[in-house]
């Protein structure tokens, strides 16, 4: 057997142990790009360590430690709130709003589960007081999140975005972005007229003084995962890690708009504009925001540390550094090559769009596009007539879409969070409609991004 194959095997492997045990993929990741590199690729260490993505580590941390400081000073809440009162007692008009501030949240930084976590809770709340569907106002979230993951300056489009570019092909960030949104919302859509949202379209407006005072609280994130804010696995809970009281405690609340609030609303809009339009590191720039912004409230930075999404980033950098072994070792050659000598490139890029969506509904949707884009790397580049633009827009939104199964993260807060309703029969609507997402999402996108 070759090593090429060997180190397909242990990538296989790693995904199916990270599937069943509750531990962290980017741990047996770093542990198999020691081993393979060592054993069957004969790599020094340095050799090895020259994969590990520094910049993208950057990235992920200033983003989520910013987002961090946005939830804590209640910046996030403020801005909830501030969109729930635009409906103005529509109610039908509420799983609009919840869609949309999940999928701006995503947009600008934060991780998908992190958002879900914030909205889920508020948004079923909803669901339940109004007599809207749990399953459709769950699923309007999950999707928003999905939605808006793909902005320049997200989680999912840094790790898209800089692995295609790494790769020297064609980019095209906001087509990735627009196809991301644009089908999310056109399944939300669907889902919104499938499962009552004409029947809410005809409910009265609620009178001012019956409608909620909507206050978001703390949450405890019942995951299914092989790691915190990862995507599968059995269950666990995220808890800020223990230290001392006074520095751990929660911040009192503050009033809407508050100085605080204003300066970070400023301190995102600016981290938009100096990223997209003067193209600055984003890693760089929004530490240096949140620095500047804990000076106002020291306290919250010792929060916001211990916050920062360190198991995902564990997850996404370990799986980095497992392909760029594979990189320099030339599994990556070896597998585009094996694809682009399938009898028709159309079904090739078919099939990834199939192995994505697959893989994802169980393990990591970022490992998933960490490490299947650069296998279609060779693939592309050799003139087979598949749009490298549309290919990735296909393969983006095939391995993020089916986070909606029970078995993922989001779709586990979406069934935690459900009320005054059978959790049984919940999970099984879940389980059928991830399930069917998960077959249909790959044909649809491939149609749309690569034949058309």
């Amino acid at each position: 057997m070759s090593s090429h194959m060997l180190s397909i095997y242990v990538l296989a492997a790693m995904f199916l142990l990270a599937t069943l045990l509750p531990i962290n993929m980017g741990v047996i990741a770093f542990v198999g790009a020691f081993l393979v590199g060592t054993l069957f690729a004969g790599m020094s260490t340095k050799a090895i360590m020259a994969g590990f993505p520094a910049e993208l580590f950057l990235t992920l941390v200033g983003i989520t430690y910013l987002f961090a400081l946005a939830q804590n000073n209640g910046t996030i809440d403020w801005l909830v709130r501030l969109g729930v009162r635009l409906v103005r007692g529509r109610i039908a008009a509420i799983p609009w709003v919840m869609f949309f501030i999940t999928a701006a949240l995503t947009g600008v930084g934060a991780v998908s589960p992190g958002a879900v976590a914030i909205v889920a809770p508020i948004a079923l709340g909803f669901a339940a007081k109004y007599k809207i569907s749990p399953l459709m106002m769950g699923l309007m979230v999950v999707h928003g999140a999905q939605g808006g993951g793909f902005s320049p300056i997200s989680i999912y489009g840094g790790i898209t975005n800089r692995v295609v570019e790494k790769a020297g092909l064609p980019l095209s960030e906001l087509t990735t972005a627009f196809a991301s949104l644009g089908v999310n919302l056109a399944v939300a859509a669907l889902l919104f007229f499938t499962l009552g949202g004409l029947r809410l379209m005809r409910e009265p407006v609620v009178p001012p003084e019956r409608r909620s005072v909507i206050r978001t609280a703390p949450v405890t994130i019942a995951q299914r995962g092989s790691q915190v804010y990862g995507d599968s696995g059995d269950e666990a809970e995220f808890h800020a890690p223990a230290d001392d009281d006074a520095a751990m405690a929660a911040p009192a609340a503050k009033r809407d708009g508050s100085f605080e609030q204003c300066a970070m609303v400023f301190g995102l809009i600016l981290l938009a504009v100096l990223t997209l339009y003067f193209r600055l590191d984003i890693g760089f720039v929004s530490i240096t925001i949140g620095l500047v912004l804990t000076l106002f409230s020291p306290n919250l930075q010792k929060r916001a540390i211990g916050q920062v999404s360190w198991p995902e980033i564990m997850l996404i950098v370990g799986v980095s550094t497992y392909v760029g072994v594979l990189d320099k070792m030339g599994t990556i050659d070896f597998v585009g090559h094996s694809v682009a000598g399938l009898t028709s490139p159309l079904i090739a890029a078919l099939l990834l769009c199939f192995i994505g969506a697959v893989v994802s509904a169980f393990a990591s949707s970022t490992a998933v596009l960490g490490s299947l884009i650069p296998l279609a790397v060779p693939f592309l580049q050799q003139g087979t007539g598949v749009s490298a633009v549309g290919f990735i827009a296909a393969m983006a939104v095939a391995s993020t879409i089916v986070d909606v199964s029970p078995f993922s993260t989001n779709g586990a807060l979406v069934l935690a969070n459900a009320r005054g309703i059978d959790r049984q029969v919940f999970l099984k609507q879940l389980m059928i409609y991830g399930g069917v997402v998960t077959l249909v999402a790959p044909v649809v996108v491939w149609l749309l991004f690569v034949v058309w």
